[in-house]
C-alpha cells in the first residue's frame, strides 16, 4: 500500500479457521488466527470476527479507529438478512445437514456482516474464491489474464470466475460454489450442505477425513504421505480423488473457455507437485479446441492467498 495509506483489515473466514491481519505502507502486519466459531449463538462468528480485528490492531499497534475499512474474504454460500451477508456455510452451520454432519450447532445460517458494519465505516465482504481470484489477477499466476480462474482445494472446495475480464459474482455474491455440482455417483458422501455426493462431499479436506478414517487416512495430510511413499491403497484413493476433481475442472474449463486456473488451499498446497500433473490429466488431450491452451498452475501467492484475497477487496 502506498505510504501514508489509512490502514486496513484483512479478514479470510475459513471452514476450519478465521484469520485476521491489519495491512498499512508498513505491509500485513498483527497477523491473528484461530479456529472458525462453531459454538453458541448464530452471532458466535461475527463477534468472534470483530474481537480478531481489535487484536489484530492491538499487534500491529494501530487503533481500530483508524481503519478506513474492513474486508471479509468468506467461505460461503452467502444468504442475505435484510441486505447484509450471513453464511449457509456447510462447514459452519449444523443445521443444513443435521446431526449426521456432526457440527456442535443446528444453525442454518451465521450471522457476520451486521457485527462489523455496526462497528465500521466501510465493510467489503465476497466470496474467499472470488477474493483470491481477484488478488491472483493483481499480484499473483493470474495476471494480464481475461478468462481465469481460482481453485481452492481445502476444508472445502471454493472458486472465483473471470470471464471476458469480469469477475463473476451472482445475485447474492455466490457465483463459482461448484463444489457442490454433482460429478460422480456416490451415496454415502455426505456434504455438509445436505447434498449426498457432490464435489465437495467426495473430496474437500472434511470429507476425506469423513470418508477414509476407518481405512486408515484420518485426515487429508496422512492420506496424501501414504500415496506419496507409494502405498497402493492411499494412491488408489487418491487418484479417485484426483480423477473427481479433474473433471470438475474440465467441466469449468470447457463451460467458461478459460485460459488458466491457479490452485490454492491446505489440501491442495502442501502436496502440489504430486496433485498438479494428475489433476491436469484429466484435461489435457480432451476435446482439443477448448483444452489445448489451457493451464493449471499452482497459486501465485502461495499459502498466503487468503491474507492477499481480503486486502484486495479494501487496497
Amino acid at each position: 500500500m502506498p505510504e501514508g495509506a489509512a490502514p486496513v483489515a484483512c479478514v479470510d473466514v475459513g471452514g476450519t479457521k478465521v484469520a485476521v491481519s491489519v495491512a498499512d505502507h508498513r505491509g500485513i502486519r498483527g497477523r491473528v488466527a484461530e479456529p472458525t466459531a462453531r459454538q453458541g449463538g448464530v452471532d458466535a462468528l461475527g463477534q468472534q470476527v470483530l474481537r480478531m480485528v481489535g487484536e489484530s490492531c492491538r499487534l500491529a499497534d494501530v487503533s481500530p479507529d483508524a481503519l478506513s475499512a474492513v474486508g471479509v474474504a468468506s467461505c460461503g454460500p452467502f444468504v442475505m438478512n435484510q441486505g447484509l451477508v450471513e453464511l449457509a456455510a456447510p462447514n459452519i452451520c449444523g443445521g443444513l445437514a443435521g446431526k449426521a454432519r456432526g457440527l456442535p450447532n443446528d444453525w442454518t445460517s451465521a450471522v457476520l456482516e451486521a457485527p462489523l458494519r455496526a462497528a465500521f465505516r466501510q465493510v467489503r465482504i465476497e466470496n474467499d474464491g472470488i477474493a483470491a481470484l481477484e488478488a491472483e489477477r493483481r499480484w499473483g499466476a493470474l495476471q494480464g489474464l481475461s478468462h481465469c480462474a481460482y481453485l481452492t482445494w481445502s476444508t472445502g472446495i471454493g472458486m472465483g470466475l473471470c470471464v471476458d475480464g469480469h469477475v463473476l459474482r451472482g445475485k447474492n455474491g455466490n457465483a463459482g460454489h461448484a463444489g457442490h455440482m454433482f460429478v460422480s455417483d456416490n451415496n454415502e458422501a455426505l456434504c455438509g450442505c445436505g447434498n449426498v455426493g457432490d464435489l465437495e462431499g467426495l473430496v474437500a479436506g472434511n470429507a476425506v477425513a469423513r470418508r477414509f478414517a476407518a481405512q486408515g487416512y484420518p485426515d487429508s495430510a496422512t492420506l496424501l504421505t501414504a500415496a506419496r511413499a507409494g502405498e497402493a491403497a492411499a494412491v488408489e484413493i487418491v487418484d479417485d480423488l484426483c480423477r473427481i476433481m479433474g473433471r470438475a475442472i474440465y467441466n469449468l474449463v470447457v463451460t467458461l473457455d478459460l485460459q488458466c486456473i491457479s490452485m490454492g488451499g491446505s489440501v491442495f498446497w502442501h502436496h502440489r507437485d504430486y496433485l498438479l500433473p494428475r489433476l491436469q490429466s484429466h484435461v489435457s488431450g480432451k476435446l482439443p479446441a477448448l483444452t489445448q491452451d489451457f493451464t493449471l498452475v499452482p497459486a501465485g501467492l502461495q499459502d498466503r492467498v487468503g491474507d492477499y484475497g481480503a486486502l484486495a477487496l479494501v487496497a
